[in-house]
């Protein structure tokens, strides 16, 4: 048990609490595209109805199979109650993510900066049992509605102003996961002059390719904040580059893709071409395969990025959602996918 998103079961033993036994609603495989997913589901050695099994003994049947160079399993609340397992599968010679090797450096946070990221974590968790776990993120940083989580926050801003530097070194250096987590989340409160925000920015997208799953997530997590505040404050000239979360979105890691498609669907409200263009080429299976989930608030991202590579307009997108004609947009955006790699084809030959 000790494998799963203690958060999870939290959430669903709220959720079910005459039950405390996690068990499987829903089995979501996705990265599988040349192997039978028959065969994987019988590796998982766990079905629709069952106790979660063990994560790591599973995740090594799975990778026995040929062909499969990873795999990773996350359980996710909640479908009436119960979780969804998505199973993530990386066939060989298919779109890889590739992670950091995890640094051996020896630099950690100053005490007073890690002591009130642990008071922040412990104050969340009361806000969450709490149901008092909105935030306010207009400002380009969490502010919780608790208010002794806001309190917390606030200490941060002049503490991270005085240790930008150690804290850029640390997400980058510290051999020290949960260091290089504190750092990620903190970063946010960083000053908004350019050149603070320009470090800020930097370390938190190469956080983004951290070896660990909640030194990633911290850095989502702020770096969803920041662009909140640029969206709001134009002035500070904040530019999020979409490259990282695009080659995130073919992550083994079901959290990595939720997250990515979360930012992307951000990213291409404007419809930049160049940044739909580059989703199109490296992420395009990723981004169909999610928009078929069965749980249609983890779907619905990546429906609006098919929607928009497809072509739709905002209201066209919305309208075949709420009709349920999912497959109509996700086969026009394989079309225009094809149609864009036949004119680069054309344009290559011409220009030899």
């Amino acid at each position: 048990m000790k494998y799963w998103s203690f958060l999870a079961l939290i959430l669903c033993v709220l959720a079910r609490a005459e039950d405390l036994s996690p068990h499987i609603a829903r089995i979501e495989i996705f990265g599988a595209e040349k192997l039978p997913v028959q065969k994987i589901r019988a590796a998982i050695g766990a079905k629709e109805g069952d106790l979660l099994p063990s994560r790591g003994e599973a995740e090594e049947r799975i990778d026995k199979i040929s062909g499969i160079v990873a795999s990773r399993l996350e359980a996710v609340c909640c479908e009436q109650g119960n979780l969804i397992l998505y199973v993530g599968i990386e066939e060989k010679n298919s779109p890889h993510f590739e992670f950091h090797l995890p640094p051996t450096g020896a630099v950690k946070l100053p005490d007073d900066l890690i002591h009130l990221y642990q008071d922040l974590l412990d104050a969340v968790a009361a806000s969450i049992r709490g149901r008092n776990a909105d935030q306010d993120l207009t400002n380009g940083y969490s502010l919780m509605a608790d208010p002794d989580a806001r309190m917390i926050q606030l200490k941060m801003i002049p503490l991270v102003a005085r240790d930008l530097s150690i804290l850029d070194r640390t997400v980058r250096e510290s051999a020290d996961p949960e260091q290089r987590a504190a750092a990620a989340y903190l970063l946010q409160y960083g000053p908004h002059d350019e050149r603070s925000i320009k470090t800020v920015v930097n370390a938190l997208q190469y956080a983004l390719q951290d070896a660990d799953d909640q030194v990633r997530n911290n850095a989502v997590q702020a770096l969803h904040a920041i662009m909140v505040g640029a969206k709001l404050h134009p002035e500070r000239h904040i530019r999020i580059e979409p490259t990282w979360y695009v080659q995130m979105m073919n992550s083994v890691v079901w959290s990595d893709r939720r997250n990515a498609s979360l930012a992307l669907v951000d990213l291409t409200e404007s419809r930049d071409p160049d940044t739909l263009d580059l989703l199109r080429q490296e992420a395009l299976t990723s981004v169909v395969q999610m928009a078929e989930w069965h749980d249609l608030e983890h779907a619905l991202p990546g429906f609006i990025l098919a929607g928009r590579l497809a072509g739709l307009s905002e209201q066209e997108i919305r309208d075949a959602w709420l009709s349920g004609d999912r497959e109509r947009v996700l086969e026009k955006a394989k079309r225009s996918a094809r149609e864009n790699h036949s004119r680069r084809s054309a344009l290559d030959v011409s220009l030899r």
